[in-house]
Parts: C-alpha cells; sequence; structure tokens
C-alpha cells in the first residue's frame, strides 16, 4: 500500500527538495506540501495523510506544538521530524508524541531513503507477535541504523558539518577557496562538500564576476531553517 507524505516545511527550495526525495523512494507518495502549521492543518483536513515529514521550526509555531494538536484531535498519522536541532530535550518530547524518526539537516538523500524504508518496513509489521523477540525485532527495524553511508564516497560528516558551519555564519556566501581556508582542506575538497549541500538543497550557486580571469562560483546558504 501507498504510503501519503505530507512535507511540511517553511524553506521552499527545500521543501521541494524533500517532496522530491519522497517521491523517489518506491512506496510513498506525495500527498502535498506546505509551509507553515497552519497550512499543514488545512492539508490533513482535506487530504489523506499516513505520514508528516516535519520541519520542526515553523513561522507560525513549533513543529511539536502542531502534532500535540493532531494528537488531541485524534490524528493518528505518524511523523518523521526533519531539522538541524540537536537539543535532545526536544527528541524525548518529540518521542513521547509519537515521532517515529528524527532525521538531521542537512541531510543525502539516500539518509532519508533509509528512514523511509525501514518505516515503511515497520508499518508492514501486522499478526500477533510470537514472543518478546519477535516485538524487539519489530522495534529494531524502526530504530536500529543500517550498515551503510549516508554520505558519498569520499565525504565525511564532521568535514560536512564544518562546512556547512562555515557557509552559513557567511551572509555573503564564500567561494571554494574562501572555504577551504575557514576549514582547513583543499579548495577541491570543499568545492566537493559545497557541491553536495548543492545537491541536497541547502546551498545555491552563481559566478562570481568583477575579477581577472575566469569566474569564480560563489555558494550561498539557503536554508531559513533555525
Amino acid at each position: 500500500m501507498t504510503i501519503r507524505v505530507l512535507v511540511v516545511e517553511d524553506d521552499p527550495v527545500a521543501a521541494d527538495a524533500h517532496a522530491l526525495y519522497v517521491g523517489r523512494v518506491a512506496g510513498f507518495k506525495v500527498a502535498g506540501i506546505a509551509h507553515s502549521r497552519a497550512e499543514a492543518v488545512r492539508a490533513l483536513e482535506r487530504t489523506d495523510v499516513d505520514l508528516l515529514l516535519l520541519d520542526l521550526y515553523l513561522p507560525d509555531g513549533h513543529g511539536l506544538a502542531l502534532v500535540r494538536s493532531l494528537r488531541a484531535a485524534g490524528h493518528s498519522a505518524d511523523v518523521i521530524a526533519v531539522t538541524s536541532a540537536r537539543d535532545l530535550a526536544i527528541v524525548r518530547e518529540g518521542v513521547s508524541l509519537g515521532v517515529v524518526q528524527y532525521v538531521l539537516k542537512p541531510f543525502t538523500f539516500a539518509t532519508l531513503r533509509d528512514r523511509l524504508t525501514r518505516y515503511a518496513e515497520f508499518r508492514a509489521s501486522a499478526g500477533e507477535a510470537s514472543g518478546q523477540d519477535e516485538v524487539d525485532r519489530a522495534l529494531a527495524t524502526l530504530r536500529t541504523p543500517r550498515v551503510t553511508t549516508s554520505l558519498p564516497k569520499g565525504l565525511s560528516g564532521p568535514t560536512l558539518e564544518a562546512v556547512t558551519r562555515t557557509l552559513r555564519e557567511s551572509a555573503e556566501g564564500l567561494t571554494a577557496t574562501e572555504a577551504a581556508a575557514a576549514v582547513g582542506i583543499s579548495r577541491i575538497t570543499a568545492r566537493r562538500y559545497l557541491e553536495h549541500l548543492v545537491g541536497a538543497g541547502r546551498a545555491a550557486r552563481a559566478p562570481q564576476y568583477g575579477q581577472i580571469g575566469r569566474p569564480e562560483l560563489q555558494y550561498r546558504w539557503i536554508s531559513t531553517v533555525r
């Protein structure tokens, strides 16, 4: 059975990227996109939704406040929280409200595909468990990461975080040369990470003119996520 997903994300570029990712995973269908809590409520009133891919920081309220109101209204849609927030208190609150997964931004298609695939396997569990082992296996399907890499070959999580942080802190944007100098890596390596962020919908690039010689690409963080 197809799992219908509502993407709730205030950044239009990120929302489109997340919807594109969802649409590429077999068994999932994008039921709609909402850019605010109010839009999400209206979408849920008129559309059947099985899963929310939910940004936690919305312009008109916190994502978990939306989840609380949905649960109070008897709405049973599952939730995968998508955010750059790393506050474990928020994670615990999300778990108490029934958030089944928590995905940190920026993430790759492979990361989201893994989470969605495991969620689909968990959702497909049916019947009565024969014992504790079977219950544990069902929960492990949802919670235990697969032995796989969520980043393209040659990229590392710590370096990606460093490049991401440097780019986000630059109001005017950065070239690969400037990012390399700030992080302490080569220009070629910096460009690979910057291009990865562009592919993930987290950054934009444009030629930087006004200098002698061939123009260099300028990268700019485009997410409004807090």
